[in-house]
């Protein structure tokens, strides 16, 4: 088949499909940005589905059907496809809908990294034709980075991760918000779930343990030999593997490369420091990790710092690691982690602090420390009272910040320390928050 009758196929085939049915996310994407939006984010977090919530909006503010076109390249039959043939996407549209002008057209490219020099096509369409391009890209191929550059700044990235706390429960048919004593019976257990399954759509919408199980382990595997392995030419796939999960079990820890290296040189692994360093980088890069360094006024110190490494989803971790404790602790810190990662925006900055006491996260907005938060599961006795209020107030006095927060599975209360007003908040009660 020509690749215009194919592309006319597709996008008959995907008009015919809408509305998508896909869940709603709590994320907001302008329908008539300016700007060639891009989705980067980890995979399996649903990035062509917010791609198919769009469409469905522009459906009900009352564009029609036929002014979208929609083409996935990841579709076997455009393999190897030529540069050149990308023009025939416009052409099989023209020929289809002669009557609708190119500007009123809403254009959505999902894997279009698959053909090579795709951006030069993307940018000509958005200046010449079309003010309203979508795009995403495989992290095995394309980087958020990446496709920013390759498309000169002409973009608007909004970043896609697994379902928060408010997703979920619409996911499973929880009402977040209610204060009904059995509807707050339910987000309890929900919460249960969320910390210890993870929020991988697809995950969370499987009938059983087993099947989630063993979706998290292979996108795990995926993301080690898709996004690391092959896109970097990594050749010690065993070493890699054993890597990142050392750094699972060390979330919410400083987590000392060096230290890896000379473990794994003591058990006979033949690495390379440099390497471990870079293995690192691109598991961030590749989101499978998030990661916050110390807090310091100085730049230079900051970048110097040993990194606090948090698991994009604690449900993947528990899939990989099958930890024989439960790890309470860490997987609330690590949900705490991302969703101040999902809120940070372009002005906020996340740090930790440690001194003589340690402060799980500081929270600096443009050059002003704007809250301290300590993570605990609970605080039930006084010496875990006294440790955890000790790092919030060394860490005020070390930032000049007076609002001090205490995130804890379901304590609500406030305490008043040598002058300083300590909310305590169930982590319930904080996802809420904005």
């Amino acid at each position: 088949m020509a690749k215009k009758e194919l592309f006319k196929s597709l996008i008959a085939l995907t008009q015919a499909e809408l509305p998508f049915n896909r869940m709603e996310r709590d994320i907001v994407i302008p329908e008539n940005p300016d700007a060639i939006i891009t989705i980067p984010g980890v995979r399996r977090a649903g990035k062509s589905s917010l791609l198919m919530l769009i469409a469905n909006k522009l459906l009900a503010k009352g564009v029609r059907r036929e002014q979208i076109l929609w083409i996935n390249f990841d579709d076997e039959r455009l393999t190897g496809m030529l540069t050149e043939e990308l023009d025939e996407v416009l052409t099989a549209y023209r020929e289809m809908f002669p009557n609708f002008d190119l500007k009123n057209v809403y254009m959505f490219f999902d894997e279009i990294q698959n053909v090579t020099d795709w951006d030069m096509f993307v940018l000509r369409v958005f200046k010449s034709y079309c003010p309203n391009v979508f795009v995403t890209g495989s992290n095995a191929k394309m980087l958020s980075s990446e496709i920013s550059t390759a498309l000169r700044g002409w973009t608007l990235d909004y970043e896609m991760l697994p379902l928060n706390f408010s997703e979920y429960c619409r996911f499973t048919g929880v009402d977040a918000y209610s204060y009904l004593e059995s509807e707050r019976a339910k987000r309890y257990m929900a919460m249960e779930s969320y910390l210890h399954g993870g929020a991988f759509p697809q995950v969370v919408l499987s009938p059983d343990k087993t099947t989630k199980l063993k979706r998290l382990q292979a996108y795990f595997n995926t993301m080690l030999l898709r996004d690391l392995v092959e896109r970097h030419k990594i050749k010690n796939i065993e070493g890699l593997r054993y890597f990142l999960k050392r750094i699972m079990i060390n979330i919410t820890k400083t987590t000392s490369i060096n230290n890896i290296y000379n473990d794994m040189r003591s058990n006979g692994s033949n690495v390379n420091k440099d390497d471990l360093y870079d293995w690192a980088d691109w598991a961030v890069e590749s989101y499978m990790f998030i990661r916050f360094p110390k807090y310091y006024t100085s730049f230079v110190k900051e970048n110097q710092s040993l990194r606090k490494y948090y698991v994009i989803d604690t449900g993947m971790r528990q899939a990989v690691l099958m930890p024989q404790s439960t790890d309470c602790g860490k997987l609330l810190e690590n949900v705490v982690a991302l969703e101040l990662f999902r809120r940070r925006g372009e002005e906020r900055k996340i740090f930790y602090w440690q001194d003589k006491h340690e402060c799980d996260f500081v929270v600096q907005r443009d050059e002003q420390v704007e809250e301290l938060i300590q993570v605990c599961w609970e605080m039930s006795d006084d010496e875990t009272r006294k440790r955890e209020t000790a790092g919030l107030i060394e860490a005020a006095k070390g930032t000049k910040c007076d609002k001090l927060t205490i995130v804890t599975r379901y304590q609500n209360e406030s305490i008043e320390i040598n002058g300083y007003t300590i909310q305590m908040v169930g982590i319930e009660d904080w996802l809420q928050r904005r």
